[in-house]
């Protein structure tokens, strides 16, 4: 019966339009006074004990290391440096989108914020040069959710505090599935791009291709430096957000001089907006968490698929689809931040390996960011690049049963994870 107190309330309240995070205070009021504890008390001490930690500090820097990265024209040039090694392949364009994802998902760990900035710059030349512009918008799309799997990831952080695991760890599991992932868009690309009649963009010479991977290097570094000092134990995870929003702040002002100091209150305060919205769902979240505890809500869902508990591949595949069928209906971070309460106690008690659960679980809600009706990044590439909704959601369809054979595949096999994991770490 608590299991469906919590549900009802949570559903019904985002049913009627009521924003997440206050749709998790109300969820967490309403099963304080089913159990006959109401206390206030309660929830504004979980949402201050839940801000009040260390390892949440790395969310505003990374977040402010992303703002930081596009006004200061990191990304371009890590744009323009796929461009000089790839641009000239048939479908070259496509590869440049998945690689310049890949390399600025290790620097900022943001889908929306890495997704604006490829479809501004490449959408138009992909249009340009005759590619099947909802297609290549989807691509864009795809590519962007790479972000929260590659480390650093504001997903990861929001994870390791939920389910008290390693971010760390959690840090290195992702390296390989995000460049599965990406493997996986480029195969597909190759494959549905070969109907298109695109003008290839000419090679670029050498001498300019040394040249543009000259002006790229500051950028490329950023993500050695982060992934370094994390690997190295130089720095924390959230020591490395700092170091991070530090080195864009140096580079766009002082190197590529495109980040005046005039421009820089506006990037803060963007950033700080972002922030805000992040942490106050991660407070409401916390609040809930408490009361799924208290009322032993794991323990009663754990009733229901005992009979998976022996067998962890099943019960992986139940749950990833659970998640692929909640990510349609919610964003990430709240996904993360109702479901991971309640799925971490039957993912122990069943023997799964916290790490590599949450690497695939993460890579499932990022999926969710492709899938109609909220698609959050969907909209982005939508709206940045003037196309359609309904025709990027098509586009994507490809991309996005790609990802999902890929998120499979590591149900199928864990060691694909739990290995490199170990070997990194």
């Amino acid at each position: 019966m608590t299991l469906l107190v919590f549900i009802v309330s949570l559903v019904g309240a985002m049913a009627i339009g009521v924003p997440v995070a206050f749709s998790l205070m109300f969820c967490g009021v309403v099963l304080m006074w089913f159990m006959g504890m109401f206390n206030t008390q309660i929830i504004a001490q979980n949402m201050i004990a839940g801000a009040d930690t260390f390892t949440l500090l790395a969310i505003p820097f990374f977040i402010l290391a992303g703002e930081l990265m596009n006004a200061g024209g990191l990304s371009r040039r890590i744009i323009d440096f796929a461009i000089a090694c790839v641009g000239h392949i048939r479908g070259g364009l496509g590869i440049v989108a998945i690689m310049a994802a890949i390399i600025m998902a290790s620097i900022s760990g943001s889908a929306a914020a890495d997704t604006a900035a490829l479809a501004a710059i490449l959408i138009p030349m992909m249009a340009k040069a005759g590619y099947n512009v909802p297609r290549s918008a989807g691509l864009i799309a795809a590519g962007g959710i790479i972000a929260p799997v590659i480390p650093p990831s504001m997903a990861f952080i929001v994870f390791g505090v939920s389910a008290n695991v390693s971010i760390t760890q959690l840090f290195m599991a992702g390296i390989v599935p995000g460049l599965m992932m990406g493997i996986a868009l480029i195969a597909t690309w190759l494959i549905v791009v070969r109907k298109d009649k695109v003008q290839a963009l000419p090679r670029t010479p050498m001498k300019e291709r040394m040249r543009v991977t000259g002006r790229a290097l500051w950028a490329l570094g950023m993500p050695v430096i982060i992934l370094g000092g994390i690997k190295a134990g130089v720095v924390t995870p959230t020591e490395a957000a700092v170091v991070a929003a530090a080195y864009a702040l140096f580079v766009g002002v002082f190197i590529y001089r495109e980040l005046s100091l005039q421009e820089l209150p506006r990037v803060i305060l963007q950033a700080a907006k972002t922030t805000a919205v992040v942490m106050f769902l991660v407070c409401a979240a916390l609040v809930s968490a408490w009361l799924i505890t208290a009322a032993n809500i794991p323990a009663e869902i754990t009733g229901y698929i005992e009979p998976l508990i022996d067998r962890p591949i099943l019960l992986m595949f139940v749950i990833m689809l659970l998640v692929l069928v909640v990510g349609t209906a919610l964003d990430l971070t709240p996904t993360i931040l109702i479901l991971t309460p309640v799925l971490m106690p039957i993912i122990k008690q069943a023997g799964i390996d916290p790490v590599y659960f949450g690497v695939l679980f993460i890579m499932n809600t990022c999926i969710g960011l492709l899938t109609p009706p909220v698609g959050v990044v969907l909209n982005v590439v939508s709206g940045v690049g003037r196309v359609p909704l309904g025709k990027v959601t098509i586009g994507v369809m490809p991309f996005l049963a790609a990802q999902v054979f890929v998120l499979f595949v590591l149900v199928l096999f864990p060691d694909l994870v739990i290995v490199p994991a170990r070997w990194l770490h």
